[in-house]
């Protein structure tokens, strides 16, 4: 059999030496420790603080300080942990440490990472510091590499790690135990072992529970899982992570087109995917990136987000186009023009609750052309029913306020037509976009607000000049 291992440099030493009141979570307090250390100069208390933490935690401890105080805390990272630090950070404030650093010391900190770790920064680093690592790595991790790096970043071969343990099926129980205690440890993360035949083909996997209650005299081949998950390295990661989460998987083996065991995925990866497609949801319905660096200079975050609000710049002007229309309507009727902001934000929090609907659908699976037009007639139905409810609403308060039976009738229509309009916009925006291979999370609220504003002006003030001028 074939058993291939790989350890794992980490702050081992540094994590079993903390007490328990040091490992709770960075919002407990230590922050706030920390700054009131650099507040009063006691720097040394501030080096232990700090490199008492797990790289997570650093990295996470670093975005969350201002640009000067960031700087103080990464002088004092330890050299051992900086690599794997700089893996937890995210891209923008990952980059301004990288070209701070010389190539040395970026090539002393990579050294010691993961290949699949590495394959992240790789892109990142200068021309001459991966030139370096790669002539310090021996034939078989360049390999790993090559093969990591030959896939998308966002496919389930970018995310997969080569550290793999496979056997042969014909080999018994007790001989893979005993060879495992020889080695004396296992990659992280390792709830199976991957079973293959003599030219890497996979069979399935082998649980170690299963392992260390079986008969040591069986062979592997006995207690082989055939129906064990085998994910093809070009499936997106989004799909790799619903699997995980369907089948409550640990990890999965990663295996080629002509059945060759490429690698594996564990749940810690597939938890950064989630965290990632979660923050990409929120943050780019506001136009920005899910990278975007909290305290990052003003004049960098001023122009990313520049671009959002001259996107918007034009919905503003095509609503202010469709009011021009009716300037005579306005001007005879004032009112309307105080009613204009009530239709357009109901028209566009009911189509913004439809597209963050489907948004979710899509990125589950669940949404599909197949079902699209059920969903259709579906949020049409519901639109509809909230329509007549609101609009009822509105009218009764417009009567109230104005006492013109008319304008409550006018608004009352406008607000009914203007909601029905929202929730079929809100289902066919997204299925659109996505069509189109447009991220919808990305373009849906831009679109949205454009509709539901125009068709929420027109209606109330053509239906204001049909029967009131």
């Amino acid at each position: 059999f074939a058993v291939r291992l790989r350890a794992r440099a980490g702050p081992v030493g540094l994590r079993s030496a903390m007490s328990d009141t040091e490992i709770t979570p960075l919002k407990s307090g230590r922050l706030s420790a920390l700054r009131d250390a650099l507040d009063q100069g006691t720097l040394r208390t501030a080096h232990r603080m700090v490199n008492a933490m797990h790289p997570a935690d650093i990295a996470l401890l670093l975005e969350s300080l201002p640009p000067a105080q960031r700087e103080i805390v990464w002088e004092m990272v330890d050299p051992e942990l900086e690599g794997d630090v700089l893996v937890e950070l995210n891209e923008n404030v990952r980059a301004g440490f990288i070209e701070e650093m010389g190539a040395e010391e970026l090539v002393a900190a990579t050294e010691g990472l993961e290949v699949d770790d590495l394959a992240d920064l790789l892109d990142e680093l200068p021309e001459t510091v991966t030139q370096q690592l790669l002539h310090s790595m021996d034939q078989r991790d360049r390999e790993r590499l090559r093969t990591v790096l030959s896939w998308p970043e966002d496919t389930a071969g970018g995310l997969m790690n080569t550290d793999t343990v496979s056997v042969r099926a014909d080999v018994p129980i007790e001989v893979v135990l005993r060879y495992l205690r020889m080695r004396g440890e296992l990659p992280e993360g390792t709830d199976s072992l991957f079973v293959a035949d003599r030219r890497n083909r996979y069979l399935g996997t082998v649980p170690l529970t299963r392992l260390l209650t079986e008969d040591p005299e069986h062979l592997v081949g006995d207690c082989l899982d055939t129906e064990a998950p085998r994910i093809d390295p070009s499936t997106p990661a989004h799909e790799v992570s619903l699997l995980f989460e369907d089948r409550d998987l640990v990890s999965a083996a990663v295996v080629g087109p002509e059945g060759k065991l490429l690698g594996r995925i564990t749940v810690d990866d597939i938890v950064d995917v989630i965290r990632e497609e979660a923050e990409h949801s929120v943050m780019s319905m506001a136009g920005l990136d899910e990278e975007e660096d909290v305290f990052a200079p003003v004049v960098p975050s001023a122009r990313r987000r520049l671009v959002w609000l001259g996107t918007n710049i034009m919905t503003a002007f095509l609503g202010a186009f469709v009011v021009s229309n009716f300037e005579g309507t306005i001007e005879k009727v004032a009112v309307l023009a105080a009613l204009l902001p009530v239709v357009s934000s109901m028209g566009g929090i009911a189509g913004t609750q439809t597209v963050t609907l489907l948004i979710r659908g899509l990125a589950l699976g669940k949404v599909e052309w197949a079902n699209a037009r059920w969903l259709l007639f579906k949020e049409i139905a519901v639109g509809g029913l909230n329509g007549i409810v609101v609009a009822t609403a509105v009218a009764a308060i417009t009567l109230v306020l104005f006492g013109r039976w008319q304008i409550a009738a006018i608004i009352a229509a406008a607000m009914l037509m203007n909601l029905l309009a929202a929730a079929a916009v809100g289902v066919l925006i997204p299925l659109a976009l996505r069509r189109l291979r447009i991220d919808p999370a990305l373009s849906s609220g831009v679109i949205l607000t454009a509709f539901t504003d125009c068709i929420g002006f027109a209606t109330l003030l053509g239906l204001g000049t049909l029967f009131l001028m």
